[in-house]
């Protein structure tokens, strides 16, 4: 009757990551006969096991049924799964959590692949003032005038270079209805950058192919928010993302100038395609104001980075030995994995300045991804539980794990996992 049937092995006692890119080759199997409907049978397998690959599989057939912005004359005709049967196994199986990860991973995965000309900082703001009414969140936008009144001279150097001044930074609220009693906020911060020329010092033609792509962390701060939006976790979640495009222009910033952030602090400008530090310094500086029991800045920042990691890991960075094991274990557990990376003062060596607090960075670009997160750090408070993760994994050829895509929108699935499984939702 046309049934197409597709037959794999897996070692036993295999890792998450193995899992779901087992079930992301399976599914890409089945679809080449565009079925409407999939079956798994998982025969000789625990219940544990049984649970663990059904969910593997969910994942995957879920994020195989996105559909990317589509600008061609011709309808993609590319059907989706309808309907997922799995058979055997004794206990009843939840995938509420799996949906509402692979929920927020497709919004990531589509804010990024629009193109630059269908996201700009103005468009950007429509989306989430539209995700906001749906929602029930609050929402407050910082643009130029209120940050230059906040003194967040940082942010709004990278700004300067555009003729439309429609930057700023989108501040979003979920409130839960019964919140639990004293429960600190949870801070995501993301970087957005919605084309990223490089600014003065010019990328070339090949490194700013794909520039559109540069918002990636603030699509996944805010994917995260719509995640545990629809998991109703009893704790408030703000959502900071750092608008802005990064372009030259009469009044664009420049090497050596000194600009000064929200929290006093002076940078010396050194290169100016290092602007995702400059916005999520201030960023930061803001969202810190709000004493959160825990911050998440994500950003597609530095090419150091992947040369460290290459594209499967996503680098981790904190202060805290207690969140850098948290953040192994929750990579290796959700399967999207990041590797932490040291953030020793001693680092600091390398950002004296002598005209300014800091330096942005260096010109010889020497551990540049350690270097972002020192500086970063200077941004937000001791006080403050903070990790930066560095989007290494934000592009994978082939897809990476369950997801099928080029684009992975990497970070969503991590950061519950984070939040619920490896108990740092703040308290």
């Amino acid at each position: 009757r046309g049934t197409v049937a597709v037959l794999s092995t897996y070692k036993p006692g295999a890792s998450a990551f193995e899992r779901l890119t087992l079930a992301r080759k399976c599914v890409a199997k089945l679809r080449e006969a565009e079925p409407s409907h999939v079956g798994v049978i998982l025969p000789g397998a625990d219940e544990a096991e049984r649970a663990a690959f059904a969910e593997a599989v969910a994942a995957a057939v879920a994020a195989s049924n996105f559909d990317p912005p589509h600008f061609k004359a011709e309808k993609d005709k590319t059907p989706h799964i309808g309907s997922l049967t799995l058979f055997g196994g004794r206990k009843a199986l939840d995938f509420t959590r799996t949906l509402a990860e692979a929920e927020g991973n497709a919004l990531a995965r589509w804010l990024t692949l629009l193109p630059a000309n269908h996201l700009t900082p103005a468009q950007y703001l429509g989306y989430a003032k539209e995700l906001a009414r749906r929602e029930r969140w609050k929402l407050e936008f910082l643009d130029e005038k209120k940050l230059a009144r906040l003194g967040a001279g940082v942010f709004l150097a990278v700004c300067r270079g555009s003729a439309k001044r429609d930057a700023g930074i989108v501040h979003l609220s979920y409130t839960p209805r019964k919140a639990a009693r004293g429960a600190k906020p949870l801070a995501l911060v993301g970087k957005g950058i919605c084309y990223d020329t490089g600014g003065v010092n010019l990328k070339s033609a090949k490194s700013m192919f794909g520039m559109h792509g540069d918002m990636q962390g603030s699509a996944v701060a805010l994917a995260t928010l719509l995640a545990l939006t629809r998991l109703k976790v009893p704790y408030r979640v703000d959502a900071w993302l750092a608008v802005a495009r990064n372009e030259i222009g009469s009044h664009a910033y420049t090497q050596n100038e000194v600009v000064t952030a929200s929290n006093g602090v002076s940078v010396e400008v050194v290169h100016t395609d290092a602007e995702g530090r400059m916005v999520l310094s201030d960023t930061l500086a803001l969202a810190s104001r709000g004493a959160p029991g825990l911050m998440l800045d994500y950003a597609t920042l530095t090419g150091s980075c992947v040369v460290a990691l290459g594209s499967r890991y996503s680098g981790a960075f904190t202060r805290s030995t207690e969140l850098a094991k948290a953040a192994i274990a929750a990579g290796v557990a959700s399967g999207e994995r990041v590797w932490p990376l040291p953030v020793d003062a001693d680092y600091d060596e390398a950002l004296e300045s002598q005209v300014a607090d800091v330096k942005q960075c260096v010109v010889e670009s020497e551990a540049d991804h350690i270097l972002a997160a020192r500086l970063l750090g200077r941004f937000v408070p001791e006080s403050v539980p903070w990790m930066h993760v560095d989007l290494a994994a934000s592009e994978h050829k082939g897809g990476l794990a369950h997801v099928p895509t080029d684009v992975t929108g990497f970070g969503v699935r991590f950061t519950l996992n984070l939040l619920l499984d490896q108990g740092l939702a703040p308290r």
